[in-house]
């Protein structure tokens, strides 16, 4: 029987059918067979209602049991292929959605790899995976019945209707009657259901989302002695949950009692005017039961249409939101310089390589240019909205093989330069160069390939510690990976560990300290084997013991290459070659740790304010 269903209707029905159906498309000679047998299944249960008017006038009340007998084996033999048919049209129809839904899952996989960071930032990541999992379902949902029961219930419907006005036009008309006043009690209730079920979906989320915050949150809500008022508050949600529940569930489940009584109601009537149209001769008797049992089917396909249709409309809705995500402008990339090894010969030519020789070369056509990580910001001005500028006309230059260092208040733009190095975020004006070109002039891959981060929020994957530090380079080796990890100070700690290296992680690596996850992610750095290597808050989820065991490794690390760093704690930089003091201003001060000491400035109340607080 026909339900609503909890979902909002699309925005543009037609743009989502038109997206939803060129999917649908790619398997448009599949979906056609399946429309054929569904056909086929329609006509079968059609046509062996009908033929129970000559099996009883022709056969039955005759007496003639030898053609009984054939009519009803000709019978079994038409439901038969229609029982073939419906198996059929099933099978291809679970093969056929799950083909679509597994191309929908694919494209949207690889086009949200090339949404810039931004999107990310503007959306929450429950958000995006809404996506995957209640849009594509609902969609996978509708398509494995909706297409094959739509077609079937306004076959049956139709055919059935015509049957019965074949029958007997003055009976059908008692039939309409009933059907129509069924149809307008699905409308109606419907309307009704769809006003209480989207309260109970704002009254569900609500109470799903206090929960999540007070588990969450359970430390915070102890110490203030908060779970009196906490409780209070749940109770108020819940209470508000169960009326729009039980409002939304009363109406749903009054459909199904009412209309299979108002059909019950309908087949009375029917059997009853057919019963004295048969006494008076107006109606034969195989005529009055074939089309009793037409009566009885009447009310089906109406309200499987119904039913289907709502499915239809949810998985549409679904559909609109996923094609919406679909849309979104991936990540612009114009560059057309190239990354590649070299060779260095004896007069400092360039020679393109095809393994890994220590040295890279920007390619631009058939020119090769030294990587050597000069890296310099020219007037640069930058804000993540137009309104409101992070960087406004930023000068600044790190030499290849220099540690630069930035310093500076939470807002001074210290992680964005980093960010637009990267070319997460494109600048408004200026330029950024590296080894002399515009970095917009490279090919994103290639610019990012040349880089590696060490960020304060590490990120691990499911897999085990190996996998993880080989995701700085798939291709490396075991010995490589374990070398990496000795860099990184990490290989006696995963030595301890019950299964080393093949240890498995989950959920972000939990059941690692937050010291020790920072430690793959630099082993996970040094595998990479960067040009240019970036360092974020790099040490700040680590004690100060296992801060200087660490340094060293960074200083290793760091050894001929253009490093630049984002520290805290000003002791982890005093050895850069130069420290850049960040304010919402610019650049207050630059220079090395002994030159900004002694002047007293910026950066010597910084270093002063942290040591009084250490000590």
């Amino acid at each position: 029987m026909a339900k609503y269903v909890g979902y909002k209707r699309p925005k543009n029905t037609k743009k989502a059918m038109k997206n939803l159906l060129r999917y649908l498309g790619y398997h448009k000679w599949l979906l056609l067979l399946v429309a054929v047998l569904v056909a086929i299944s329609s006509g079968v249960s059609i046509a062996g209602t009908y033929l129970i008017r000559p099996v009883i006038n022709d056969y039955a009340i005759p007496g003639d049991i030898p053609g009984l007998i054939r009519m009803m084996l000709a019978m079994g033999i038409l439901y038969l292929c229609g029982v073939c048919a419906t198996f059929a049209y099933n099978r291809l129809m679970v093969h056929t959605s799950q083909q679509v839904v597994t191309e929908i899952r694919r494209d949207l996989f690889a086009h949200i790899q090339k949404l810039p960071l931004s999107y990310f930032d503007a959306h929450t990541h429950g958000e995006l995976m809404s996506r995957f999992t209640n849009d594509v379902d609902t969609v996978q949902e509708a398509l494995n019945g909706t297409f094959s029961m739509l077609i079937q219930s306004f076959l049956i419907l139709t055919g059935t209707l015509s049957m019965l006005f074949v029958l007997s036009a003055r009976l059908t008309l008692i039939v309409l009657l009933f059907l129509a006043a069924s149809g307008f009690f699905i409308w109606y209730n419907g309307k009704r259901s769809k006003k209480y079920f989207n309260a109970q979906q704002e009254a569900l989320a609500a109470v799903n989302g206090f929960v999540e915050e007070m588990t969450a949150g359970q430390k915070v809500e102890k110490v203030f002695n908060h779970e009196k008022q906490d409780l209070e508050e749940f109770l108020v949600r819940n209470e508000k949950l169960r009326k729009a529940s039980t409002n939304a569930l009363t109406w749903s489940g009054m459909l199904v009692p009412v209309n299979v009584s108002m059909s019950y109601f309908n087949y009375g009537v029917s059997a009853a005017a057919g019963g004295i149209f048969a006494l008076t001769g107006h109606m034969d008797l195989g005529t009055l039961a074939s089309y009793l049992v037409y009566v009885r089917q009447s009310a089906m396909p109406l309200n499987q249409f119904t039913n289907q249709f709502n499915f239809l409309m949810a998985a549409l809705s679904g559909a609109e939101r996923i094609f919406d995500l679909m849309e979104q402008e991936p990540e612009i990339d114009e560059g057309t310089v190239t990354l590649c090894p070299v060779e260095v010969r004896m007069d400092g030519s360039l020679k393109e390589a095809e393994g890994y020789t220590g040295s890279f070369a920007w390619k631009d056509a058939d020119s090769l240019t030294l990587l050597q990580g000069d890296v310099r910001f020219h007037q640069v001005v930058f804000g993540y909205t137009e309104e409101h500028k992070i960087l406004d006309g930023i000068s600044l230059f790190a030499k290849p093989g220099q540690k630069i260092a930035f310093v500076g208040s939470t807002g001074a733009g210290k992680t964005t330069i980093i960010n637009l190095i990267n070319r997460f975020y494109e600048i408004q004006s200026g330029t950024i160069t590296y080894d002399g070109i515009d970095i917009r002039r490279i090919k994103k891959d290639d610019l990012r390939k040349s880089l590696s981060m060490v960020i304060q929020d590490t990120h691990l994957f499911t897999g085990t510690i190996a996998e993880n530090i080989r995701y700085g380079r798939l291709n490396a080796t075991e010995d490589e990976v374990r070398a990496a990890a000795k860099i990184a100070n990490a290989d006696s700690f995963i030595r301890r560990l019950p299964k080393g290296y093949d240890t498995i992680l989950h959920s972000d690596g939990s059941n690692l300290s937050q010291g020790q996850r920072q430690l793959l992610a630099i082993a996970r750095a040094a595998i990479s084997r960067p040009p240019v290597l970036i360092l974020d808050e790099a040490t700040s989820s680590l004690d100060n013991e296992t801060e200087q065991n660490i340094q060293e490794s960074l200083r290793s690390l760091s050894a001929h290459r253009t490093t630049l760093i984002i520290a805290h704690r000003l002791a982890t930089i005093r050895h850069a070659d130069r420290i850049l003091v960040l304010t919402k201003e610019g650049v207050a001060e630059s220079g090395t740790h002994d030159e900004l000491m002694s002047r007293h400035g910026w950066y010597y109340q910084l270093y002063e304010a942290q040591f009084d607080e250490e000590t």
